[in-house]
């Protein structure tokens, strides 16, 4: 019984604090109105280390559901954008995960996952949405997105090494 509802109080944490972070992100003045740090992704880099990967999934989809929510952008090309590009980067990120083990940092996941979200964002910007002309945003796209990746990747390492509540979480204690 404990164990079960240990996992669950963990992935509606870690949602909670994605949606804190986005708040916080949304007020944050940004270099173009799509462009964000991703600082709502540091709890989900905390779940693929912690949580299983369908909870991990469902971080995921809590995320960007509550995220739509909070900017108002649930019925629009933004959510379509964020939805793919989310789980593209779980998705990959899980895979890499799996196949890589410990050979690869929480900062490599992070900018591979960075990569096919940002990847993923900018072909359906451009196929679907804004055309060609997409693909003149995707250089400073892509480098702002590896190094906002390497620092959430960072923060997220950081983070699992000193966290006593996490600990705590994860052994169940």
């Amino acid at each position: 019984m404990d164990s079960p509802f240990k996992k669950n109080n963990l992935t509606a944490m870690l949602a909670a604090v994605a949606l804190f972070l986005s708040s916080i992100e949304y007020i944050i003045p940004k270099p173009l109105p799509f462009m964000r740090l991703g600082l709502a992704n540091l709890p989900l880099l905390i779940g693929l280390t912690t949580l299983a990967p369908l909870a991990f999934l469902l971080l995921v989809l809590l995320k960007v559901i509550g995220q739509a929510l909070i900017m108002g952008t649930l019925f629009s090309h933004i959510f379509i954008l964020s939805f793919c590009g989310s789980f593209a980067s779980a998705l990959v990120m899980l895979l890499i995960k799996k196949i890589a083990g410990r050979r690869i940092s929480l900062i490599g996941l992070s900018i591979f996952g960075a990569m096919a979200s940002n990847g993923l964002q900018l072909l359906i910007a451009a196929l679907l949405f804004f055309g060609r002309q997409t693909w003149l945003l995707a250089p400073p796209f892509l480098l702002i997105g590896t190094i906002s990746a390497a620092f959430l990747g960072f923060l997220a390492r950081e983070y699992l090494c000193k966290s006593a509540w996490l600990a705590r979480e994860i052994s169940g204690g």
